[in-house]
């Protein structure tokens, strides 16, 4: 099957041709503002499905929103029709052409014309008025304003948030793709004569930019953001893409002594915390029990030796544990316990608590095993 893919190094395009070539679809014809017309005439041709994803959204001067949104897609369709190709069209129009402003006249006018194209050669057309995109290779001050936060905060530079109750509505890459793909399959989500995607989110930008802001201190704080909200779960990859390729990593503070370190690793506030414990060899650390705190231990390298006692008992309950063999060993309430180090290298143990630390209510009482 050759796709044919108008605006292919654009956002949606970019994004598109990635995962169409994951799904196994290798004969991809692309299209780009530096192509030569010979190619676009080649390849209307050639091409069984065309995404026709080309359009201007920010030009120096309105008139190139006609012949951007409007002109490219009449050239489009003149060559499939002179080439008597009958291959099916999804176009991509936005939720602006209800408007009565430049951009949404030429995305109207462009709807209209596939249309018409439509009915007049019998050719299945998609019709998909967009809100607004985001996600990994969106541009700053272009795309969306998504992605402008993203850049700016992850860089420390300002943003403007002018109407903070202003509410918007907004689509993931990722299901936009999804939908593509279903309508590639000959399955679009329809209303009436349009299609859509069907995963949408609202977010006020006052919120949106708040919640931009806390993954920025989420790399000082250690917190991990709601995941199970969806809308926070896909703003935050796309967070992460717009991060400076020098910024990747980030320290965390090791509280060392002679006996090795203690590290936190993340925070969340319903499900705990992860810390990085080592030990260095014949070091014993522990020797305390909780009323409601647990645990999980995984020792990841050295070797180690779990001891355990319930506080109003003599019996001593020992597990042996190494990185030769991941196991998981969890700490109940009302065991006192410790973990040494028996190995001759540095033991590393993952240590994940169900609460997050709180200096004010502890739950950590000191008692020898």
């Amino acid at each position: 099957m050759k796709i044919l893919v108008t605006g292919s190094k654009g956002f949606l395009g970019k994004n598109l041709v990635a995962e169409l070539k994951n799904r196994g679809y290798n004969d991809i014809l692309e299209i780009t503002r530096e192509s030569d017309s010979t190619l676009l005439e080649k390849y209307t041709k050639e091409c069984d499905f065309v995404f026709h994803l080309a359009g201007v959204n920010r030009p120096k001067d309105e008139n190139e929103f006609l012949e951007g949104n409007f002109g490219f897609t009449s050239q489009l369709l003149e060559l499939l029709k002179k080439h008597s190709n009958n291959a099916p069209v999804l176009i991509t129009s936005s939720i602006q052409a209800e408007k009565d402003n430049p951009y949404g006249k030429s995305k109207k006018a462009g709807e209209d014309l596939l249309f018409s194209y439509s009915s007049d050669n019998d050719v299945k057309v998609y019709v998909y008025r967009l809100p607004n995109l985001f996600g990994k290779w969106s541009k700053p001050n272009y795309n969306t304003v998504v992605a402008t936060y993203c850049h700016n905060i992850a860089r420390g530079l300002d943003i403007q948030v002018n109407n903070p109750d202003a509410e918007l509505t907004f689509c993931y890459i990722d299901d936009v793709l999804d939908e593509f793909l279903r309508a590639l399959g000959g399955d679009p989500t329809l209303r009436e004569n349009y299609c859509f995607v069907p995963v949408t989110h609202q977010i006020k930008l006052g919120d949106l930019a708040n919640l931009i802001r806390s993954f920025k201190e989420s790399r000082l704080d250690l917190s991990i953001p709601n995941m199970e909200d969806a809308l926070t779960k896909k703003l935050y990859s796309t967070y992460l893409s717009f991060l400076p390729e020098d910024q990747f990593s980030y320290d965390l503070k090791m509280n060392c002594d002679h006996r090795g370190s203690f590290t936190e690793f993340m925070r969340t506030p319903e499900r705990g915390q992860v810390s990085i414990n080592v030990s260095k060899p014949g070091i014993t650390k522990g020797k305390h029990w909780h009323h409601t705190k647990n645990e999980k231990f995984l020792v990841v390298s050295g070797e180690g030796l779990i001891r355990f006692r319930k506080i109003d008992s003599y019996e001593i309950i020992e597990y042996r544990v190494s990185g030769e063999k991941l196991q998981v060993v969890d700490i109940p309430t009302g065991y006192t316990h410790s973990i040494v180090n028996v190995g001759e290298s540095d033991l590393v143990t993952v240590m994940w608590a169900n609460e997050c630390f709180d200096p004010e209510k502890p739950d950590t009482y000191f008692l020898e095993v």
